[in-house]
């Protein structure tokens, strides 16, 4: 089983390549699977629904959030309405939405996708380590592929759920940071890791943002405006084959598609 997992998309430049690339490189690369972090779809911070319902009908099949998810108060209502929308599971009990969902693929193999949020220099939240092992009682046992969106600031506390989960998930991505780590591998118990997928979005810029104003909020500590870039516009994805007979990773790639 083939999935694609695509990168934080930010503004409409990650949406303008994702419609533009995704769904050919769905069919080159015969992906069962395709999931995608979108919590900065909107101008670079949060989603709304008409947005999300573009990039589900682009080909993705599964959108992850993180801390923007709630950025744009419009989502609030459309969580019920579309439980391919995810927002971290460890948020409070009653926050709109889930933190997981469980369908099939195209090849007909059940998946469960799961989004956590870290604590580490971000807003704390309930533990991620032991809401993943609450969520993931909650899979039905015949599920075996399952995918794991670990949104966190700090690089160790992705390593450890990485370690945490290992042998019981197919996969713990990082997303969040917007720069892409060379870290991917198969953990021994077979689940595949990366610290962060990266971003999809314009990279002549600071993790998606225009570089002067970040550049001048650096220099004088003021508040500043931030507004999406729009050069070098990049897709930074990984593809994970999985044995969906057992939920094992065979193997994971970094991947990276630039706008024509």
């Amino acid at each position: 089983m083939k999935i694609l997992f695509i990168g934080d998309i930010v503004g409409s430049p990650g949406r303008k390549i994702v419609h533009d690339r995704v769904a050919d490189i769905l069919v080159q690369r015969e992906i069962d699977l395709c999931i995608a972090n979108g919590e900065n779809a909107a101008s670079g911070f949060g989603i709304t629904p008409r947005i999300a319902e573009e990039l589900l009908a682009s080909g993705i099949e599964v959108i992850s959030g993180g801390n923007h998810i709630w950025d744009r108060k419009e989502i609030l209502e459309f969580f019920p309405h579309e439980p391919r929308l995810l927002r971290p599971a460890n948020f409070p009990p009653g926050s709109p939405g889930s933190g997981l969902f469980v369908g099939r693929a195209k090849n007909g193999a059940g998946y469960a996708v799961l989004n956590l949020q870290g604590r580490t220099f971000m807003t704390p939240l309930d533990d991620p380590f032991r809401t993943a092992l609450a969520e993931l009682a909650r899979i039905p046992p015949d599920v075996k592929v399952i995918v794991v969106d670990m949104h966190a600031e700090a690089t160790s506390e992705k390593q450890a759920m990485g370690w945490f989960l290992d042998g019981k998930v197919s996969a713990v991505v990082g997303t969040h940071t917007h720069v892409a780590t060379a870290d991917f591998r198969v953990l021994p118990g077979g689940t595949a890791y990366i610290t962060d997928v990266g971003m999809t979005g314009p990279h002549d810029s600071v993790i998606g943002m225009e570089k002067q104003a970040i550049l001048q909020k650096f220099l004088d500590g003021m508040p500043a405006r931030f507004a999406v870039a729009e050069g070098d516009v990049q897709m930074n994805t990984v593809l994970i084959d999985v044995d969906e007979s057992t939920g094992r990773a065979r193997s994971i790639e970094r991947l990276n598609f630039r706008l024509d």
